[in-house]
């Protein structure tokens, strides 16, 4: 408990690093864990309206198609001279995600031809146990990181709350709608969400790398000279660098972080 007295030998031997305590936005957050999904109303399955064969193919899985582009031909199976032909078109713009025909296979409107999606905005499905329910709302701020991306982050909102608790895992979906204009999104990703409970800005903070965690105790080491002094710390909000402290600390505290 005792202050811990250094040289600066010893300091640069164990690689000492400091921080200034000092004020800083910070937000509460609620953690979450969901995946990606399309939204139902931006995808589009693309059949056709008569039996046929398809005599040409003017798209490929992956393509980046506008709204009403051709993406096959269907020669239908009436009798002509030559016989009659149907051009199916996208219904949307987005990505074809799936191509279920070839070259001169038969096809007849129950069968699906192409899925596309318009992947310009996604949905995080995310679920919140029920015991923090009552702390989220719609039109909350999120902030979401996936495995691909770590060190990116994607803005969002809360858009919906699911209107059943599942009770197998005591928990209800929330959609967290965000801009996808760059295409990183991808179906079915993992994804880590912080949503935004409440905005401190100007909370007294210190990097997450200050605190020490023993015992059940929270402590940082504050220099003082050459000395070292253990305080206990009382933490608040915090987010992926900072921590808020309520008590212990004051601004301009010089805290250890690495070497501590």
């Amino acid at each position: 408990k005792g202050p811990v007295q250094i040289t600066a030998a010893q300091a640069r031997a164990i690689g000492l690093t400091l921080a200034t305590a000092d004020l800083r936005p910070l937000a509460e957050v609620l953690k979450l864990n969901g995946e990606v999904q399309l939204p139902a109303d931006r995808q589009a399955v693309v059949s056709t309206r008569i039996n046929g064969q398809i005599s040409a193919l003017y798209a490929r899985l992956g393509d980046v198609v506008r709204k009403g582009q051709r993406l096959a031909r269907v020669q239908s199976r009436l009798i002509g001279d030559p016989p009659p032909s149907v051009d199916v078109s996208a219904p949307l713009a987005g990505t074809i995600d799936a191509v279920n025909v070839a070259l001169g296979q038969s096809v007849d409107p129950a069968q699906a031809l192409f899925h596309i999606s318009d992947r310009a905005q996604v949905n995080i499905a995310a679920r919140v146990y029920e015991e923090d329910l009552g702390k989220v709302r719609i039109g909350q701020e999120a902030s979401v990181r996936t495995l691909s991306y770590p060190d990116r982050a994607f803005s969002g909102r809360i858009t919906f709350i699911g209107p059943a608790l599942d009770p197998a895992s005591r928990t209800v979906i929330v959609w967290i709608s965000l801009s996808n204009s760059s295409g990183l999104l991808k179906p079915n990703l993992f994804a880590r969400v912080s949503v935004v409970l409440k905005r401190n800005d100007a909370a007294l903070a210190v990097p997450n790398t200050a605190i020490i965690a023993a015992n059940g105790e929270q402590f940082v080491f504050v220099r003082e000279g050459t000395r070292y002094n253990r305080v206990d710390v009382t933490t608040g909000a915090g987010d992926d660098e900072f921590t808020e402290v309520t008590d212990g600390v004051v601004p301009g505290d010089e805290v250890a972080t690495q070497g501590n």
